[in-house]
């Protein structure tokens, strides 16, 4: 019994172990990037103040209000929202009182003394592409009886580009405009000159008359095709005058010879033609 009472007692420890290190989460991360974020953008606002003129400053910040489409004129933007780019006038047309020699943008500039040169263009274009449509239907025929016989209308391709209306009168196979290798006028080139004589009368617009060839078979060291495009030219133009077409109207005859074909081959008798331009500007009785 005494040596069991002096027997050392046993003791049993038991450490509670806890995982080493654990997720601490992400949200420093989060802050770390907003800050950096902050940073960039007030280094970038720091350099704008210091890369820009005080005008800029203020076209950038007008830019930027949502007042601009309601109150402001001289926003950074330009279009639908009402706005206008940051070198443009400090004064614009819109509020009547000018507008600067620097860089207007189209939309904004002021035009002229009463602002009606733009609205006046317009009117022009317009009334010239309702001029240029009945042109068109009465040569094509396409809003009732043609002007010209079957057999011209043949002759005939109209389209309407930058410069003008222009009217093409080329050759067909055994019915050429002029005598060949010659300037002399076909019947059917005189039908042709009358009837766009007599259309062209119901406009003032001015006439551009141009003659092309097609290319001649052989190298020749004196092209004629200049020479004969121009003279072609100039006895349409003649006939055009004949037909009641007042001469001021006239604005430029020219001879383009066989440097503009209008199908792959060059030799084709379709590049031998007449453009007879309507012009959208200029003109005299």
């Amino acid at each position: 019994m005494a040596g069991q009472t002096n027997a050392a007692p046993v003791i049993i420890k038991r450490k509670k172990v806890v995982g080493g290190g654990g997720h601490h989460g992400g949200a420093w991360k989060v802050a770390y990037a907003d800050f950096v974020t902050a940073m960039m953008a007030f280094f970038m606002l720091m350099w704008l103040l210091n890369a820009t003129t005080e005008k800029q400053r203020k076209g950038i910040a007008d830019y930027f209000s949502p007042t601009i489409p309601l109150s402001r004129v001289s926003g950074g933007g330009d279009g639908s929202f009402g706005g206008d780019s940051v070198f443009s006038e400090d004064q614009i047309a819109q509020n009547g009182t000018g507008a600067s020699s620097l860089r207007p943008s189209k939309e904004r500039q002021a035009m002229g003394q009463t602002g009606t040169e733009l609205n006046e263009s317009k009117r022009d274009e317009g009334r010239f592409e309702q001029d240029a449509r009945k042109i068109e239907e009465a040569l094509m025929g396409r809003g009732g009886e043609s002007m010209v016989s079957e057999r011209a209308a043949r002759h005939i391709a109209t389209r309407v580009t930058d410069e003008g209306l222009i009217v093409e009168l080329f050759d067909l196979d055994g019915e050429p405009l002029f005598d060949s290798l010659g300037s002399a006028p076909t019947e059917l080139a005189r039908e042709l000159a009358a009837m766009i004589a007599e259309i062209f009368g119901l406009v003032d617009n001015g006439v551009a008359v141009e003659g092309y060839l097609r290319a001649l078979p052989e190298v020749l060291r004196d092209n004629p095709t200049w020479r004969l495009s121009t003279d072609r030219a100039m006895a349409f133009r003649m006939l055009l005058e004949d037909g009641g077409l007042a001469a001021a109207r006239i604005q430029r005859v020219t001879g383009h010879g066989d440097r503009a074909p209008v199908v792959a081959n060059p030799m084709a008798v379709r590049n031998n033609r007449i453009h007879v331009i309507l012009l959208r500007s200029g003109g005299g009785k």
